[in-house]
C-alpha cells in the first residue's frame, strides 16, 4: 500500500502564492511511485483537497479527512509547505501532534520560536550565535527618531517581525524615513523590528537530518541587483544566486558547520534554510532561520541539491520515511 500525503499549502499571509508554488515543486520532487499525493490549500477555515479530476473538497477538520468516490480518505504524513501562519508558525503543527499525523518540518516549539525573528535571533544570541542589535516594538509601542539612531543607528532595516518573503520591509537610509518605515511594516504584522544594517556577504545554506544522516548542502552566495534581497529579488530574478558560493573552503565549512550546529540548538526537524551576512573579517552574522523554505523549482534548496549532485526525490523520499523508522 502506497503511504497518503497531503502537501499542504497556502495560509493566512502575504505569502499565499509564493506557497502554492512550493507545494507544485514539492508535488514534482516527490516519488509518485511510493506515495499517493495530493494538495492541500489552507486558507482561515477554507480548507480544500484538490482532487484528480481537478475539483475540490472540503478537508474535516475533526480528523483532516476527505470524501472520495463516497469513501473516506485519511492521510499518513503531512508536507507542510505553508509560509507564514498556520503552518509556519507552530499552529498546524500542533494540531497533527494532537491527531498523532507525522509531518515534514519541525515540532511547536522549534516552528514557533524561528517564525518569530527577534526571539530566535535573541535565543541563539546566548549560544554565541553572532547577530545584529535589534529593537522589538509590539503594536501600540513606538520609537523616537533619536531613539532609533542612538540604540541601532543607520541605516537599517525596519520589518515585521512575523512573516516573510520580505513583505513590509525597508531599508532606511535617512531620519525621515524612520516612521513612515514603522507604519509600513505594522501593516504586515503586530510586531516590528528596527534592525542594525550589517554590511557584507549574504550567504544561504540548507540542512536537514534524520536518524540516519547529516546532511549540510553546498552554500548559495546571494547578489541582489536591487537595495537588498526583497520581493523583487526573490521572485522576479532581479538577484545572481550563485552555488557553490565563491568563497574558501574554510568559510564554507564554518557556514556548514553553524548551520548544522543551530538546527540541533533549535530541535529542528525536515528541511531548514538559515540565511547568514558575512562582514569584515569573515564574520558570519545570523538573518534568520526558515523551516519551512521555499521549494519552487528555482528556490535555493533544489539548487543546493543539485549542487550537492543529490537527487531531490530521494531527499524527499529520506524526509518522509524518517517520521515512520
Amino acid at each position: 500500500m502506497k503511504r497518503t500525503i497531503a502537501i499542504i499549502a497556502g495560509g493566512d499571509t502575504s505569502e499565499f502564492q509564493v506557497s502554492l508554488r512550493s507545494a507544485q515543486g514539492i508535488y514534482s520532487f516527490i516519488d509518485k511511485d511510493k506515495y499517493e499525493l495530493y494538495l492541500v490549500e489552507m486558507e482561515g477555515l477554507r480548507w480544500e483537497v484538490q482532487l484528480p479530476d481537478g475539483t475540490k473538497a472540503p478537508v474535516d477538520r475533526n480528523n483532516f479527512s476527505f470524501k472520495h468516490k463516497g469513501a473516506s480518505v485519511t492521510f499518513d504524513f503531512a508536507y507542510i509547505t505553508i509560509h507564514g501562519t498556520p503552518g509556519e508558525d507552530g499552529r498546524l503543527q500542533g494540531y497533527f501532534d494532537l491527531l498523532r499525523i507525522p509531518y515534514s518540518c519541525c515540532g511547536v516549539l522549534a516552528a514557533a520560536l524561528t517564525y518569530d525573528k527577534f526571539a530566535c535571533n535573541q535565543y541563539l544570541k546566548a549560544f554565541g550565535v553572532r547577530v545584529a542589535e535589534s529593537l522589538l516594538l509590539r503594536s501600540g509601542q513606538g520609537v523616537t527618531d533619536e531613539q532609533a539612531l542612538e540604540t541601532i543607528g543607520l541605516p537599517c532595516f525596519i520589518k515585521p517581525n512575523l512573516g516573510g518573503s520580505s513583505f513590509g520591509i525597508t531599508k532606511v537610509k535617512v531620519k525621515e524615513q524612520i516612521q513612515p518605515a514603522i507604519q509600513k511594516a505594522f501593516s504586515e504584522a503586530q510586531e516590528v523590528v528596527v534592525e542594525a544594517f550589517m554590511d557584507g556577504m549574504e550567504l544561504t545554506c540548507g540542512c536537514y537530518k534524520t536518524k540516519e544522516k547529516a546532511v549540510t548542502f553546498p552554500v548559495t552566495e546571494v547578489v541582489t541587483h536591487n537595495e537588498f534581497f526583497d520581493y523583487e529579488a526573490k521572485y522576479n530574478g532581479e538577484v545572481d544566486e550563485i552555488t557553490p558560493a565563491r568563497i574558501s573552503d574554510e568559510l564554507t565549512q564554518r557556514v556548514q558547520a553553524l548551520t548544522s550546529a543551530i538546527y540541533d540548538i533549535l530541535g529542528c526537524s525536515g528541511i531548514i534554510r538559515i540565511d547568514y551576512i558575512v562582514t569584515a573579517g569573515e564574520k558570519i552574522n545570523l538573518l534568520e532561520v526558515n523551516t519551512t523554505p521555499g521549494m519552487t523549482a528555482t528556490s535555493f534548496i533544489p539548487q543546493q541539491v543539485r549542487a550537492a549532485g543529490l537527487d531531490i526525490k530521494e531527499v524527499m523520499t529520506d524526509i518522509i520515511e524518517n517520521k515512520f523508522h
